[in-house]
């Protein structure tokens, strides 16, 4: 039998992540069955969960997989960049929900109905929250920042922002003018 590198094994890794993410956007956690994974990745059931110990497990890794792009977004640009990527995104798609915004989604969902699942989370979102936080407070030493609120309430406020941002796609509401909201919320916390 001939041995697989451990590059094929990531491609393979990868290429399953990818095909799962638009699954679970799709269908949500409960409605990507086996099946529709199966079909989504063009790949077996044992082929899948060679890589993947279980369905909960291959969700859970496409989040976190969501979860790490989003941290380095933000310490990279900040979360109002996530925010106008995820727009982008929406206005590009072909009108289903896909990718950030559906792992999003079922993230949120699940959070609220899996407290097994939330336990597991706790440590990716608290990342998401540190990477934020960090970058306000870098650009607050910077000077660019409005000095008359904390960092804290800042970073709240554009996590509320994010998730404000995440429903109104979500409800298939319109774009319209939220890439100029957007520029609103980064004029908000910047100084005058």
């Amino acid at each position: 039998m001939p041995r697989v590198s451990q590059d094929q094994l990531d491609a393979r890794r990868h290429e399953i992540l990818a095909a799962a993410r638009g699954c679970f956007a799709r269908y949500g956690y409960e409605g990507a069955t086996v099946r529709r994974l199966e079909e989504a990745t063009g790949l077996s059931r044992g082929a899948i969960f060679h890589h993947f110990r279980d369905k909960d497990s291959l969700f859970l890794a496409v989040a976190e997989d969501d979860a790490a792009a989003m941290v380095t977004t933000v310490r990279r640009n900040g979360l109002v960049q996530v925010m106008r990527d995820l727009l982008e995104q929406a206005r590009t798609s072909d009108g289903d929900t896909a990718g950030w915004l559906g792992s999003q989604l079922e993230v949120s969902r699940r959070l609220r109905t899996d407290p097994a699942f939330a336990k597991r989370w706790a440590e990716r979102s608290a990342a998401i929250a540190e990477a934020t936080r960090e970058r306000l407070e870098r650009q607050h030493e910077a000077g660019v920042l409005r000095d008359d609120v904390g960092v804290e309430v800042l970073t709240q406020f554009l996590e509320l922002a994010y998730d404000g941002l995440v429903l109104h796609l979500a409800t298939g509401r319109p774009a319209g003018e939220l890439s100029r909201v957007l520029d609103v919320v980064e004029e908000a916390v910047r100084r005058p």
